[in-house]
């Protein structure tokens, strides 16, 4: 098992709120971090997993069967597949508070944020706290031993993070992208052929890191834009796509408008790009995006409680990710793959004109290289950054 750093936010969410959702994509580690954080529990628990006919079954009358279970933390895994238990959740949760059991009564887990939102909002105001795990980030494999490289070719789930070869890695992707072509996706939204979807994910993985051109992919998959966008959408609320936003200053500058979609996982990307090995990646077209997709996963991981965008001008200034904290941006970084390169131009005139102080170019070098400063600029490798920012 990698140790998490959310586990800590977790147990602090169980503590304070009656009810909380776990979100994340399918196999990124929701259960062993929640049964982990259940098993030291000082009330005890109860699991079900509502994939499996036999736990549906017990839930066949879910209101007795939920209050029965009494002061024990109830998780519920897959629990979008159960939207109807949301107005059942919430007698208990109050039905509970008068007894006296106000914060950790159920540990929701879903692999689709869509769903179980639209309904929890509805039926749990109030009474739910939401956080998002994500891959295993830059600081976290550097703890379990892992190099930098071995995350960036096989993304952050823990399967392929953990298997034997990049062999094993890169199969175990494979079945991950058709098991959600075939099985997840279709769940969710009427289906396209398997193939187009295909296409459209393979189209999004070669353009990652670039601003959405949503007609572009219309046009060559012949469907509607409306079609493209609802499918983008869809592939984000399953925790595979990041869109990021650009950030729109007070300012008379003509700025980007259109958003840049991101593969969150370069596992998951290289799989789609049919990147093989650590050597075919180096000279792959698309490089230097897939390094900077693992940097945005990871600084956005860093810095929970901060909101990401990203700053472009008409004029060539441009700001790789801008982290805002109370609605002002905070801090710019720079992503290049080079450990020689040096802050550009327009880095500097974007931050100038965003009154942003802390400024970052992350590299792609050695983790062996020291942090240095270059004109106000701290250059340092993506693991020394994340460490900083954690």
């Amino acid at each position: 098992m990698i140790p998490r750093v959310l586990t800590a936010d977790l147990l602090t969410r169980l503590e304070r709120s009656p009810a909380v959702a776990l979100l994340g994509p399918r196999q990124v580690g929701k259960t062993t971090m929640a049964l982990h954080v259940a098993e030291h529990w000082p009330k005890g628990y109860s699991y079900l997993d509502l994939e499996r006919p036999a736990d549906i079954r017990r839930l066949e009358d879910a209101d007795s069967y939920l209050r029965a279970q009494g002061p024990r933390l109830v998780i519920l895994d897959e629990v979008h597949r159960m939207p109807e238990l949301m107005p059942i959740l919430r007698g208990v949760i109050d039905e509970r508070r008068r007894q006296g059991i106000a914060t950790g009564q159920f540990l929701l887990l879903g692999s689709a944020s869509l769903d179980l939102v639209r309904h929890a909002d509805e039926s749990l105001a109030g009474r739910l706290s939401h956080c998002e795990l994500g891959g295993v980030c830059v600081d976290e494999a550097a703890a379990a031993g892992m190099q930098p490289d071995r995350l960036w070719f096989r993304g952050g789930f823990p399967e392929s993070l953990l298997a034997e070869d990049d062999s094993s890695a890169t199969q175990w992707c494979d079945d991950l992208v058709r098991s959600y072509l075939e099985r997840d996706i279709p769940m969710f939204a009427p289906r396209l052929p398997r193939e187009t979807l295909r296409r459209l994910w393979t189209m999004v993985a070669y353009s990652s890191g670039s601003l959405l051109n949503a007609s572009r992919f219309a046009a060559n998959l012949g469907v509607s834009p409306p079609t493209i966008d609802r499918y983008l959408d869809l592939l984000t609320d399953l925790g595979l796509l990041r869109r990021l936003e650009p950030w729109f200053p007070n300012l008379t500058t003509r700025v980007t408008k259109s958003p840049k979609m991101y593969v969150r996982d370069t596992g998951l990307l290289h799989s789609l790009l049919e990147v093989r090995n650590e050597r075919s990646l180096r000279g792959h077209p698309s490089v230097g995006a897939s390094f900077e997709s693992m940097c945005v996963e990871s600084l956005i991981q860093a810095m929970p409680g901060s909101h990401p965008y990203f700053y472009r001008t008409a004029r060539g200034d441009e700001i790789d990710l801008v982290m805002t904290v109370g609605g002002r941006p905070s801090l710019g970084i720079e992503i290049k793959l080079s450990s020689s390169s040096a802050p550009s131009p327009g880095f500097y005139r974007g931050c100038d004109s965003l009154g942003i102080e802390q400024r970052y170019l992350v590299h792609g070098g050695s983790a062996d290289l020291e942090p240095y400063e270059r004109n106000g600029v701290t250059v340092a490798h993506i693991g020394a950054i994340v460490a900083a920012l954690r």
